[in-house]
C-alpha cells in the first residue's frame, strides 16, 4: 500500500510515497480502515521544516485527517465492517489503529467534505464561542479563503453575524461570495477604511485572525468599542505585538487559543463540539468547500498549491 512520509525535514517537495506492507490484522480494540480520502493543511508545512510546537522526529506519515470504511474489527469491537470513520492515520491507503481513536460517521455522508471538516470547523467553532459573537454583530474573518478562515464565515453565518470576509484576489473573493460572505475585501491595498465604512464607523465587533503580522497591526484601528480578537495564527510569518494602550483606548479584548489546549483542558467540550459540527455536516447546515483534488502520487502538487495560495477551503488527497 501507499504512504507518504517525512524523510528528513526540509520542504514539501522532499516527501516521497513510499510502497510498504500491509497493517497487520487488528488485535482486541483495533480496526482496519480503508482509508479513501484524506486531508492536508498549512501547518503540516512547518511540520516538514521541523518548526511545528510538537514535532516528531522524522521519519512520520504526513497528512492529517482521513475518511475510510472499516475493513476487519478486532475482537469485542463496536464498529462493523463496512461502518464509515474519520481517522486521524494520515496519508495512508490503510491503516490499523485503536478503535477509540476513531469518529464514526453517519452513512451517507460525504467522504471528502467529513475529511476535511474537523480542523478548521473545530478551531471556528471553538473561536466564535469564546468571542461570545451575537447575531447581528459585524465578523471579520481574515485569510478567509483558507481552511479555517472559510469556516470562520460558514460558522458565522449560522450564528447570525454579519460577515466581512479579507482575502488576496478578487478570484477567492468571488466564491467567498457565493459561499455566503456578506462583504468581501481584498486586502492588497488594506481593509481598514471599508471595514470602517461598511460599519458605519463603528468597525468589526470580533476580528478572526489566522494572519498575524501587519494584518493584526491594521485590525486594532478598525476594531470596535468592546471589540474581541480572536489571535488564530500567523501564517504571515511574523507574530504580531500587540500595544496594550491600544486595547485600553478601545476597551478591547484579544482571545488567543489552541484546539490543543482544548482537548487537554476541556476535552468533554470539545467531544460536544465535534458532536454538533457532524450533525450541522449530515443536515447541510455547514459546507466545507473543496477547491483541488489530488491523487496520493502527486502529494509534491498538493503541497505546492497549498503554499502558493492557490487554494480555496481545503485540499483533499484521494485514491
Amino acid at each position: 500500500m501507499k504512504v507518504v512520509f517525512c524523510e528528513k525535514f526540509g520542504t514539501h517537495k522532499d516527501l516521497v510515497v513510499r510502497e510498504i506492507d500491509p497493517p497487520s490484522s487488528p488485535a482486541a480494540g483495533e480496526i482496519t480502515v480503508d482509508v479513501s480520502v484524506r486531508s492536508i493543511q498549512f501547518s503540516d508545512i512547518v511540520r516538514i521544516q521541523g518548526n511545528y510546537q510538537d514535532n516528531r522526529e522524522p521519519p512520520f506519515i504526513m497528512g492529517g485527517d482521513g475518511v475510510g470504511v472499516v475493513s476487519a474489527v478486532g475482537e469485542g469491537s463496536q464498529l462493523a465492517e463496512g461502518d464509515i470513520v474519520l481517522t486521524g492515520a494520515g496519508c495512508v491507503e490503510q491503516a490499523t489503529v485503536p478503535e477509540t481513536s476513531v469518529l464514526p460517521l453517519p452513512s451517507g455522508i460525504d467522504m471528502a467534505a467529513a475529511s476535511s471538516f474537523r480542523a478548521g470547523y473545530t478551531t471556528a467553532l471553538h473561536g466564535l464561542q469564546l468571542s461570545r459573537i451575537q447575531p447581528g454583530e459585524s465578523l471579520l474573518v481574515h485569510g478567509a479563503a483558507g481552511g479555517m478562515g472559510l469556516a470562520a464565515v460558514d460558522i458565522g453565518k449560522l450564528m447570525g453575524a454579519r460577515v466581512i470576509a479579507t482575502a488576496s484576489s478578487d478570484d477567492k473573493l468571488a466564491i467567498l461570495s457565493s459561499l455566503g460572505a456578506d462583504h468581501m475585501i481584498n486586502y492588497s491595498d488594506g481593509f481598514r477604511d471599508e471595514v470602517k465604512s461598511l460599519t458605519n464607523g463603528r468597525g468589526a465587533d470580533v476580528i478572526f485572525d489566522p494572519v498575524g503580522g501587519d494584518v493584526f497591526d491594521e485590525s486594532m484601528r478598525c476594531i470596535a468599542p468592546y471589540g474581541r480578537v480572536l489571535i488564530v495564527g500567523f501564517t504571515s510569518g511574523r507574530p504580531a505585538l500587540a500595544k496594550t494602550n491600544h486595547l485600553l483606548v478601545k476597551d478591547a479584548q484579544l482571545i488567543g487559543y489552541t484546539m490543543g489546549g482544548l482537548m487537554r483542558h476541556d476535552p468533554k467540550k470539545h467531544e460536544i463540539n465535534v458532536a454538533t459540527l457532524l450533525d450541522w455536516l449530515a443536515h447541510g447546515r455547514i459546507s466545507p468547500y473543496i477547491s483541488h483534488q489530488f491523487p496520493m502520487d502527486d502529494i509534491v502538487d498538493a503541497y505546492d498549491v497549498l503554499v502558493g495560495r492557490k487554494v480555496v477551503g481545503k485540499v483533499v488527497i484521494t485514491n
